[in-house]
């Protein structure tokens, strides 16, 4: 699992680096954000700007990661794809996640 991890200001920035997040990746995703974000500021971007399909298991990687960083840091996500937003409203995760339509607008929270 490619991911990019940088600090932007009080952000830690995580962007995922493929197009898939899902069952034959989950495990590695988790893994991979939990390790760079251990010395995070206390919220975390996700940057999905690259991700177009998201499956169940993808889902729970995430909400894993929620869990994971709570209750001192925050996990906001942004750049949702057309596809990938549309299983978070589907799947109503929406209503759990802030989410931003840019990283550009998260970073301004």
């Amino acid at each position: 699992m490619e991911l990019a991890v940088k600090t932007e200001g009080d952000f830690c920035v995580v962007t995922v680096e493929e197009p898939r997040i899902d069952a034959a990746v989950a495990v590695a995703f988790k893994e991979a954000v939990r390790n760079g974000t251990q010395n995070a500021e206390s919220q975390v971007v996700l940057n999905l700007t690259q991700v177009n399909f998201i499956d169940s298991s993808g889902l729970g990687a995430i909400v894993a990661t929620m869990k994971h960083l709570a209750p001192e840091r925050k996990l906001i996500l942004a750049g949702l794809t057309p596809a990938v937003d549309k299983v978070f409203r589907l799947t109503r995760m929406d209503s759990v996640f802030p989410t931003y339509m840019t990283l550009e607008d998260a970073l301004r929270v």
